[in-house]
C-alpha cells in the first residue's frame, strides 16, 4: 500500500519530467483506507448512461435534438440505465436545456473516458494533451448488445492505481489553473479543458456524490 506522501512524490517527479510546473507541497490526497470506491455496477452504468446522453448533446449542438433523442434515448432502456441519469442529462432528455447545459454534457466525454479507463477498457489516460478517441469511446458500448455484455468486458482497476491517477490529475489541474493566472507558467502539453473533466470523472469514483457536476474540483 502506497502512502499519500509517496504517491505525491512519485507524481511530482512525473510532472516535472513532462515539463509541467510543479508545486511540490500541494496537499496530499486520501489514502486507500480513507476512501470508498463506487461499486462496479455503479461505474458501469454511469459510463453507459453518460455516453448515450453525450451523443444527444452532440446532435443537439447541431440543431438535431429530436433526431438525436429519437435515435439514442431508447438505448437507455436497452442497457437498463434510464434511471441512472444525473440532473443535466435528464434536463437535456426532457428538452429543458440551453447552450451551456448542452456544452457541459458534451464535455463529459472526458469524464466517461476516465470511467472506462478505471474499468480497464482504456490502457492509459496519463496523456492529457488532447480530447479522447470518440470513435473508440462509442465502440466500447456500441459493440455490446446488453449491459451484461458490456460489464463482462470490464475489469475494475485496483484502488491504488485509481488513486495514483486521481492524485496525478489533481496536480495537473492545479497546474492548468496556475497557467490561467500566470501565463508564463509551463504546463507542457496539458489541455486546460480536458484536464478538469477527466478529473471530474476520476473524483466521482470516490465521491459520495452521485451527480458529478456537484463535485468540488477546487485545487
Amino acid at each position: 500500500m502506497k502512502t499519500p506522501k509517496e504517491r505525491r512524490a512519485e507524481n511530482n517527479e512525473k510532472i516535472k519530467s513532462m515539463g509541467i510546473f510543479c508545486f511540490e507541497d500541494l496537499p496530499v490526497r486520501e489514502s486507500s483506507e480513507e476512501v470508498k470506491l463506487k461499486s462496479f455496477d455503479e461505474i458501469c452504468k454511469r459510463a453507459i448512461a453518460s455516453l448515450i446522453v453525450i451523443q444527444i448533446a452532440y446532435d443537439t449542438n447541431r440543431g438535431e435534438f429530436e433526431e438525436g433523442k429519437h435515435f439514442f434515448a431508447p438505448m437507455l432502456e436497452r442497457y437498463g440505465v434510464a434511471d441512472k441519469l444525473i440532473s443535466k442529462e435528464q434536463k437535456l432528455i426532457d428538452g429543458d436545456y440551453n447552450n451551456q447545459l448542452v456544452l457541459d454534457v458534451a464535455w463529459t466525454y472526458e469524464c466517461y473516458w476516465s470511467l472506462v479507463w478505471a474499468l480497464g477498457l482504456v490502457d492509459d489516460i496519463t496523456d492529457a494533451s488532447d480530447v479522447c478517441d470518440s470513435v473508440k469511446a462509442i465502440e466500447l458500448v456500441a459493440r455490446c448488445e446488453s449491459y451484461e455484455e458490456f460489464k463482462s468486458k470490464c475489469k475494475l482497476r485496483d484502488i491504488e492505481e485509481i488513486l495514483d491517477m486521481i492524485d496525478l490529475y489533481y496536480r495537473y489541474h492545479w497546474a492548468t489553473v496556475e497557467k490561467m493566472l500566470y501565463p508564463e507558467k509551463d504546463i507542457g502539453n496539458l489541455d486546460v479543458d480536458v484536464v478538469p473533466e477527466r478529473r471530474r470523472g476520476l473524483e466521482w469514483l470516490i465521491s459520495d456524490e452521485d451527480d458529478w457536476f456537484n463535485i468540488d474540483l477546487n485545487t
